[in-house]
């Protein structure tokens, strides 16, 4: 099926396309792996941090969650400077500030402390993300971004595989040099944002028709191409931005997207405190943490791809938000004491989640288009990363009124997702916001 598709796109459709791709993908990918690196690692580093500094599981929680405080404050005005000045400088910009801010993680000494930085790093790393997904509507059109977000988001699951062995290993570097592994860990996975951003600022192209390794009829097919989408989209309904910031169908998205958060970083965050109740060491932690994403990122890639053939938003969107529910609710049933059952259970939940995403993005972005996407996307991200902040620190409220039981906690953060579904299966999706090529969708 997959070859009859691509023989029905023209050659010169293809060729643009594959060739923006491998220009610019591998960049954006390098970017968010160190973002999400640099996001989650505290996660690890509490394996060891939290005894030597003396934090409750509720304290932690806290403290992982207000990121997305400083994350939200700072979203909408970074969204809106990047579409004014550009991508290259912006992202540039805030690979360089958020690997700073990260590195001086590892000089914390108390709670409140640990409170400030990761607010600071919240301001810091704003506006990337919400970003990203906005650039993405620059270059490829809206056949093509489910499967681009989930290429792009599966850098996120790639630094999840990678991470947690390396974090593992960075923790076991206690006494070098006078410091603790916790601190190593900071310190040494805050450099590679800072590398990416002189990868960015050499790189990254604003627009098609700045594109000069592109040839001259490529950029204007794909300019074109971009045009008439956003003429097709804006004639169903041209948004502007304080209309945006109203509209209640932005806002029921923004709901769904605050549910998955919830459930996502709820579970990220103490993944690996799950794993330690099965009884192994800090080492085979790691690696057992890291299994789950390498079947998340083969499901984000094909849901993504099926999504964008098929055309139906909604129902691959729902499906994924009930496979991520059902696994976490799940786990009540099973218990840490069956350690290979409870990672089936949060593998298949893992799998739902991280599918998610890049299904979602384009339900907002076929309905918004400049300065309204800009606002709109950064509105979504920036509530809806809310749920970041509430999904850790609701797991340590729970987990510490429950005497350290994780299996209440899951239960709480799995019903986000399955409201989330809920809430899109009301809302449908206007098939006239998209354009899917005739010829791909008869041989689809």
């Amino acid at each position: 099926m997959a070859s009859a598709m691509t023989a029905q796109i023209e050659p010169l459709e293809h060729a643009t396309i594959r060739q923006v791709t491998w220009r610019l993908m591998p960049v954006l990918m390098l970017g968010y792996f160190c973002a999400y690196l640099d996001r989650v690692n505290v996660g690890f580093a509490k394996l060891t941090m939290q005894s030597a500094l003396g934090m409750s599981d509720a304290i932690f929680g806290f403290g992982a969650g207000v990121f997305f405080v400083g994350y939200f404050l700072a979203e909408i005005p970074s969204n809106l400077i990047l579409n004014k000045v550009g991508a290259r400088k912006w992202i540039a910009r805030i690979l360089l500030t958020w690997g700073i801010i990260s590195a001086l993680t590892a000089f914390v000494w108390n709670e409140w402390s640990f409170y400030i930085i990761r607010f600071l790093l919240g301001l810091a790393e704003a506006g990337f993300y919400p970003g990203i997904v906005l650039y993405l509507t620059w270059w490829f059109p809206s056949y093509y971004r489910s499967r681009m977000m989930g290429i792009f988001q599966s850098a996120s699951v790639i630094s999840l595989i990678i991470g947690p062995p390396v974090s593992a290993y960075l923790l076991t570097l206690d006494g070098w040099l006078g410091l603790q592994g916790w601190q190593w860990l900071f310190l040494i996975e805050a450099l590679p944002p800072v590398i990416m951003c002189v990868v960015t600022w050499m790189l990254l192209t604003d627009r098609p028709l700045e594109a000069l390794w592109l040839r001259p009829e490529q950029r204007t097919w794909l300019q074109q191409r971009l045009d008439s989408e956003r003429t097709q989209r804006e004639s169903v309904h041209h948004f502007h931005l304080g209309e945006t910031m109203r509209n209640s169908r932005v806002w029921l998205l923004t709901l769904v997207y605050f549910g998955q958060n919830v459930s996502g970083y709820g579970l990220l965050f103490f993944l690996p405190t799950i794993v330690k109740s099965f009884g192994v060491s800090t080492l085979m932690n790691g690696v057992i943490s890291a299994v789950p994403f390498l079947f998340a990122a083969a499901a984000m890639i094909y849901w993504s791809l099926r999504s964008d053939r098929s055309g139906a938003r909604i129902m691959y969107v729902a499906s994924a938000c009930l496979l991520s529910g059902a696994g976490l609710i799940a786990c009540v049933f099973i218990g840490p004491s069956h350690p290979v059952w409870m990672m089936v259970v949060l593998i298949l939940g893992i799998m739902g989640q991280y599918t998610i995403a890049p299904t979602f993005w384009p339900l907002p972005t076929a309905m918004l288009s400049g300065v309204a996407a800009a606002g709109g996307i950064a509105l979504i991200n920036a509530v809806g990363n809310l749920g970041g902040f509430l999904g850790p620190y609701m797991f340590g409220l729970i987990k510490d009124a429950t005497g350290g039981s994780d299996l209440i906690a899951l239960v709480a953060i799995g019903a986000a997702p399955v409201i989330s579904a809920i809430i899109l299966v009301a809302l449908g999706h206007d098939p006239r916001l998209e354009r899917i090529p005739p010829r791909a969708a008869a041989a689809e």
